[in-house]
C-alpha cells in the first residue's frame, strides 16, 4: 500500500510538501484575500498517478472567485466584500445585481442607467406565451421554468456568442430582466389567469408583484411594504458562493454552452428539496406539526435517530452559526405579517415555538441547529399570497443574477477549462464478452 503524508514547509508558507511512497512533491499553497488557503493539486496526478477523493467537494475549491464569501463558523455572508445585512437594509435588488455583475456599487448615474436597461428588457418575445399552453395546467412551475428559460436561446440569437463581451453583457441583463416575467407567467398560467405585461413605471420588485397579482378587470396597487419585503428576499437569495446550482451553472458553462442553457441547468438543480426546495419543505413541516402544543412531541421525534422525521429549516450545510440571512428574514417576516394584519397565524405560532426551543435546547445548541432563512421565508411568501409551488421559482428568480455573475466570471477567466471531475472506480475490471447462449 502506498503511504503518504503532507505538511507545509517550515521555510516557505507558500509551499506544501506531500510525501507519497517515499517521494516528495512540492505543491503551491494559494492564499485568498480572506478565508482558508488552498493546496493546489493540479499537478498531483501527473507527478504521482493519484487523484484526490472528496465526495460532495466539501474540501475542494473548484474555482477562484471574487464574487461571494461565506464564513460559516462566524455566520458571515459578503457580496463583493459587503455584508449581506447592509445591502438588504440600505439598497435595492438591482443595486445588488449591479454589484454582483460588475464588482462595485454603482454611482447614481450608473444605477439609473442600469435600472433603465433592465426595465427595457423585461418583456419577452410574444411567441413565448405559446410555450405555456403546451404544459399541463397542473405542471409544477419549476418544470415550466426549466423549459421556458432554456427556450430563450431560441429567441435571442444575438446574445449567445459567449466570446463577445457585448453579447455577454446583453445576455446578463436579459436574464435579470426577463426571469421575473417568465416566473409571473408561470404563476398566472397555473391559476388560469391572463398574463400581465411588465409596467415600466414600476421598480423591479413592484413590477413582479404586479405581474403576479394584478388582473385586467381592475386596478392593482402594489403594497410598498410587500414590495420592499420582496426586494429583500431577492437580495438575500441573490448568490451563495459555490453551492450545487451555481456549480452546475459553472460546469455547464465550462463546455461553452450559451448562458440561457446554463441558467436552465441551474434551475433544474435548484429544484431539489435539499437545495431550493427547502423553504417549501419547511412550510410543509410546520403544517404537519399544526399547533404549538405539538411542538415538543415533534422535537422529541427529531431527536430520535430511529424516527424518520426531520426538522426542516434548521441548520445549514455551510453555516455552523446563525444564518446571517435568517436575522433579516425574521424581521421582514414580522413586517409582512403586521402589515397584512396576520396576528394569529397557526404556522407562525408553530414557527415561533420551534425557534424558542431551538435557541435554548442543548440538543440544538450542541449541534448548532439554528433557524435558517428557509424557516422564515416560507411563512413570509405564504402570507404574501404565493402558493408553496412558487417558492423555489422565486428563489430561482433571485439567484439568476448570482448564476449569471458566476458564469460571466468563469467565461472571462483565462485559466478556466472544461469541467471534468475524476472518480474512484470500484466496478468490475476488464473482462471478456460472453455470447448470450453461453451465459449462466
Amino acid at each position: 500500500m502506498t503511504t503518504s503524508t503532507a505538511k507545509i514547509q517550515q521555510d516557505d508558507p507558500n509551499v506544501g510538501r506531500l510525501s507519497v511512497g517515499g517521494a516528495d512533491l512540492d505543491l503551491a499553497i494559494r492564499h485568498g484575500s480572506v478565508g482558508p488557503s488552498v493546496l493546489d493539486v493540479q499537478t498531483l496526478y501527473k507527478n504521482t498517478g493519484l487523484f484526490t477523493y472528496d465526495p460532495g467537494f466539501t474540501s475542494t475549491a473548484s474555482c477562484e472567485s471574487k464574487i461571494t464569501y461565506i464564513d460559516g463558523d462566524e455566520g458571515v455572508l459578503l457580496y463583493r466584500g459587503y455584508p449581506i445585512d447592509q445591502l438588504a437594509e440600505n439598497g435595492d435588488f438591482l443595486e445588488t445585481c449591479y454589484l454582483l455583475l460588475f464588482g462595485e456599487l454603482p454611482t447614481s448615474a450608473q444605477k439609473a442607467d442600469f435600472d433603465h436597461q433592465v426595465t427595457r428588457h423585461t418583456m419577452v418575445h410574444e411567441q413565448m406565451s405559446r410555450f405555456y399552453s403546451g404544459f399541463r395546467r397542473d405542471a409544477h412551475p419549476m418544470a415550466v421554468m426549466c423549459g421556458v428559460v432554456g427556450a430563450l436561446s431560441a429567441f435571442y440569437h444575438d446574445s449567445t456568442d459567449i466570446t463577445d463581451p457585448e453579447q455577454r453583457l446583453i445576455a446578463s441583463i436579459r436574464m435579470v430582466a426577463k426571469t421575473p416575467t417568465l416566473a409571473a407567467m408561470a404563476y398566472k398560467y397555473s391559476i388560469g389567469q391572463p398574463f400581465i405585461y411588465p409596467q415600466n413605471s414600476l421598480d423591479f420588485s413592484a413590477n413582479f408583484l404586479n405581474m403576479c397579482f394584478a388582473v385586467p378587470c381592475e386596478e392593482y396597487k402594489v403594497n410598498p411594504v410587500l414590495s420592499r419585503a420582496m426586494d429583500r428576499i431577492f437580495i438575500l437569495h441573490a448568490d451563495h458562493e459555490q453551492n450545487a446550482s451555481t456549480s452546475t451553472v459553472r460546469l455547464a458553462g465550462s463546455s461553452g454552452a450559451n448562458p440561457f442553457a446554463c441558467i436552465a441547468a441551474g434551475i433544474a438543480c435548484l429544484w431539489g428539496p435539499a437545495h431550493g426546495g427547502a423553504n417549501e419543505a419547511a412550510l410543509k413541516m410546520l403544517a404537519e406539526i399544526g399547533t404549538p402544543d405539538k411542538v415538543d412531541a415533534y422535537v422529541k421525534k427529531a431527536k430520535d435517530k430511529n424516527d424518520p422525521f426531520r426538522l426542516m429549516g434548521f441548520g445549514h450545510r455551510v453555516y455552523k452559526n446563525y444564518d446571517p440571512r435568517a436575522k433579516i428574514m425574521q424581521k421582514t417576516c414580522h413586517e409582512v405579517l403586521g402589515e397584512l394584519g396576520i396576528q394569529d397565524d397557526p404556522l407562525l405560532d408553530v414557527a415561533m415555538e420551534l425557534e424558542k426551543i431551538a435557541l435554548k435546547d442543548d440538543y440544538f445548541i450542541e449541534k448548532k441547529l439554528y433557524p435558517n432563512i428557509d424557516f422564515y421565508s416560507g411563512i413570509t411568501l405564504k402570507a404574501m399570497g404565493f402558493p408553496t409551488e412558487m417558492f423555489t421559482v422565486l428563489f430561482a428568480l433571485a439567484r439568476t443574477v448570482g448564476w449569471i455573475a458566476q458564469w460571466k466570471e468563469m467565461v472571462e477567466d483565462p485559466s478556466q477549462k472544461i469541467g471534468r471531475p475524476r472518480q474512484l472506480y470500484t466496478g468490475a475490471p476488464e473482462r471478456e464478452y460472453i455470447h448470450i447462449g453461453q451465459r449462466r
